[in-house]
C-alpha cells in the first residue's frame, strides 16, 4: 500500500498549471504570444525571481518553483514533441523539394554564424575547443519559439515563414553531429585528428538507419491494429509510443531525442493516420511546450545578470546583430526579396533551446568554463525572450500574411492532404460503397479530392487503389481542418450511420458558413433534420431508389424518355422544396439535379 500524499511533491506540477490556466487566455485576450507570458512565469516564479525572497519571506515558497532541475527534465519533451508535429507537416517528397534551402541556405548559415561567433571568442583570448563550443550553441535559433509565432501569425506558408523553417531544420538536424563532436573533443583532447575518430559516429548512423527501417516496417501496421480496436485511449497511447519510443532510440545511439521523433514524424507523414495523430499529439505538444518556455524562464540567472549586465547585455545584442546580418545576406544570395529575408533574419537573429544542451555538455566535458558557460545561457535567453518582439517588426517588414484561400508566393506544388489553396479538393466523408463512386466520378470529371473514413479497413483499401484517404474522426473540427475543409469547395457525406452524418454537417456548417454541402440521408425525415442543420443538398436513399424504379417502369411501358426525366427532376425538385421549406438555400441547392443514383 502507498504511503500518504505529501503535497509539496506535486507542487511544481500545479503551479505550471495555474500558470497555464491564467497566463494563455489572458495573453490571448490581450493578443500578446502567451511564449511571453511563460517566460516572465518562468523567471518571477524560479529560484532567482521570488524564490530568491522566500527565505526572508516563507509564504513565498508556497508559490515559487522548487525543482527547476526536474522541471527541465521534462520540459525537454516539449521540443520533442514539436519536432514530432513539425514531421507530421511534412514528406519525404516535400523535403527533397526543400532541399536547396535546407542544405544550402541553413548550412550556410550554420557554418558561418558558428565560424562568427567562434572568431569573437577567440579574439576574446578563449581556446579554440571554447571558442567552437560556444559558437556551435550560439549558432543554433530557436525552433520551439519561432515554429508557433509564424503558426500564430499565419505566415508559416510565406517565402520568409517557409525559408525560416528549412534552415531550423537543418539546425535540428546538425545538434546530433555537434554534440557528437563535443563528446569526442572532452575524451580526446589533446590527441590528434585520426581516421579512428570517424568510427565514433558510427552508432549514430546505424540508430539513424535502424529507425528509418523500424518505422517504415512497423509504424503503420501498429497504428492499423490499434485503429481496429476503436478505442480512443488506445490509439493516445500509441501515438504516445511513437513519439516518446522514436525519441529514447535516437538518444540511445548518441542522437538527439527531438531528431528520433522528427523521424517518426516524417514517417507518419505519408500514412492515413496523418491527421488523427497530428490531432491526439497537438494538446500534449501545446502543454510541453508552455513548460519548456516556463523552464526558459527559470534558467534566466538574474543574479549574474546583476553582477555583469554589460557583459551579458551586450552579449545578448551582439549575438542578435551578428545571426541577422549573416541570415540576411544569405537569404539574399539565395534570392529572397528585401523584405522576406529581413523577416527571415529577425526570426532567426536570438538564440535557442539547444544552446543549453550544448553547453551543458560543453561545461560537463570541461570544455567551457563554467562561469563562462552560465554567462552565455544567460545572454542566449535574453536573446530568446527577445524573438516574439523581433518576429512581430518581421510581420510588419514581410508585409501581409497569407491568407488560407490565398496560395503563397513561389507555391510548391500540392500535395495529397495539402491545405493551401493550390491543393483545395473536395472533401468526402466516408469511403465506404457510396463514398467510393463519388471519389469515381469526381476523378472522371477531373475534380481533385480527399476522402475520411473511421473504418481503417475502408481506408486501406483506398490507400491501396491511389487514393488519398485518411483514417479520423470527422465529427470533430480539428480533424476537418486538418483536411482542408478552409479551402474544400464542397463537402459530400455518404456515411450511412444518421447520427454521425449529422454531426459532420453540423460542425462543417459551423466553420464555413458558405460551404456546399451535400448529404446523404437514409430516408425523408432524415433528409428533413439534415436540411434543417444546414445541407446545401440532401439525397434520400429510399426517394431514390422510388424514382429509379419509377424510371424503369416508364421506360418499360413506353413513355418518351425525354418525359421521364423531366418528369423524374419534377417530382425531385418538389420533393427538394417540400422538405427545404423555410430553409430552402434557393437556386444554389437546384444545380445538383441529380440522375438515375448510382
Amino acid at each position: 500500500m502507498t504511503g500518504p500524499v505529501e503535497p509539496g511533491q506535486y507542487k511544481d506540477v500545479v503551479l505550471f498549471l495555474a500558470t497555464a490556466g491564467i497566463i494563455v487566455p489572458l495573453f490571448r485576450r490581450w493578443k500578446i504570444s502567451p511564449i511571453i507570458g511563460f517566460l516572465a512565469a518562468g523567471v518571477l516564479l524560479g529560484p532567482y525571481g521570488l524564490g530568491a525572497l522566500a527565505g526572508s519571506m516563507p509564504l513565498l515558497g508556497a508559490i515559487t518553483i522548487d525543482n527547476p532541475e526536474e522541471v527541465s527534465q521534462l520540459a525537454e519533451f516539449g521540443v520533442v514533441f514539436l519536432l514530432f508535429m513539425i514531421g507530421l507537416e511534412l514528406s519525404w517528397e516535400r523535403l527533397k523539394r526543400m532541399r536547396r534551402l535546407v542544405f544550402g541556405l541553413g548550412a550556410l548559415q550554420v557554418a558561418l554564424c558558428l565560424s562568427a561567433t567562434a572568431a569573437v571568442t577567440l579574439a576574446m583570448g578563449q581556446p579554440p575547443g571554447t571558442a567552437l563550443a560556444i559558437g556551435a550553441a550560439l549558432a543554433l535559433s530557436s525552433t520551439a519559439i519561432v515554429m508557433p509565432i509564424l503558426t500564430e501569425q499565419k505566415r508559416q506558408h510565406s517565402l520568409a515563414g517557409r525559408a525560416t523553417f528549412s534552415v531550423l531544420l537543418f539546425q535540428d538536424l546538425a545538434v546530433a553531429p555537434i554534440l557528437v563532436t563535443l563528446a569526442l573533443m572532452g575524451r580526446k583532447s589533446g590527441e590528434t585528428f585520426t581516421a579512428s575518430l570517424l568510427t565514433s559516429f558510427a552508432p549514430a548512423v546505424l540508430g539513424l538507419v535502424l529507425l528509418l527501417v523500424i518505422g517504415r516496417l512497423a509504424l503503420r501496421p501498429m497504428l492499423r491494429s490499434v485503429a481496429k480496436a476503436k478505442s480512443e485511449e488506445l490509439f493516445m497511447a500509441a501515438c504516445l509510443l511513437v513519439v516518446i519510443g522514436a525519441g529514447m532510440i535516437s538518444a540511445l545511439v548518441g542522437l538527439s531525442m527531438p531528431l528520433g521523433a522528427f523521424i517518426a514524424g516524417l514517417l507518419l507523414a505519408e500514412t492515413e493516420f496523418r491527421h488523427e495523430v497530428e490531432i491526439t499529439i497537438e494538446p500534449f505538444k501545446g502543454l510541453l511546450l508552455g513548460l519548456f518556455f516556463l523552464s526558459v524562464g527559470i534558467g534566466l540567472n538574474l543574479p549574474l545578470l546583476a553582477d555583469r549586465p554589460l557583459a551579458i547585455l551586450s552579449g545578448a545584442i551582439g549575438l542578435i546583430c551578428l545571426n541577422a546580418t549573416v541570415v540576411f545576406g544569405l537569404a539574399r544570395v539565395f534570392g529572397l526579396q528585401t523584405r522576406a529575408a529581413a523577416e527571415t533574419a529577425l526570426l532567426l537573429a536570438g538564440g535557442g533551446e539547444f544552446a543549453f544542451v550544448i553547453l551543458a555538455q560543453a561545461m560537463d566535458e570541461g570544455i567551457v568554463p563554467r562561469t563562462l558557460g552560465q554567462s552565455v545561457l544567460v545572454a542566449s535567453t535574453l536573446s530568446m525572450i527577445s524573438i516574439p518582439l523581433l518576429a512581430a517588426v518581421g510581420a510588419r517588414l514581410g508585409g501581409r500574411r497569407i491568407a488560407p484561400s490565398e496560395p503563397p508566393a513561389e507555391a510548391e506544388p500540392a500535395e495529397a492532404g495539402s491545405t493551401s489553396a493550390a491543393g483545395a479538393r473536395v472533401l468526402v466523408v466516408g469511403y465506404g460503397r457510396v463514398g467510393k463512386l463519388v471519389g469515381e466520378m469526381l476523378r472522371r470529371h477531373e475534380i481533385p479530392w480527399v476522402g475520411a473514413d473511421q473504418d481503417p479497413r475502408l481506408v486501406e483499401a483506398g490507400r491501396r487503389a491511389g487514393e488519398s484517404i485518411y483514417f479520423g474522426d470527422a465529427s470533430r473540427p480539428e480533424f476537418l481542418q486538418r483536411c482542408g475543409l478552409a479551402d474544400a469547395p464542397a463537402l459530400v457525406v455518404t456515411m450511412d450511420n444518421p447520427e454521425g452524418a449529422e454531426a459532420v454537417v453540423a460542425v462543417a456548417r459551423e466553420l464555413r458558413k458558405d460551404l456546399t454541402i451535400v448529404a446523404r440521408a437514409r430516408d425523408a425525415r432524415h433528409a428533413q433534420r439534415l436540411y434543417d442543420l444546414g445541407v446545401t443538398d440532401a439525397v434520400p436513399e429510399t426517394v431514390e431508389a422510388s424514382l429509379q424504379l419509377s424510371e424503369a417502369l416508364l421506360v418499360e411501358m413506353g413513355v418518351p424518355m425525354g418525359l421521364i426525366i423531366a418528369s423524374i427532376h419534377e417530382r425531385r425538385d418538389e420533393f427538394r422544396a417540400a422538405l427545404n421549406g423555410p430553409h430552402s438555400l434557393g437556386g444554389r441547392a437546384r444545380r445538383y439535379r441529380r440522375g438515375p443514383a448510382a
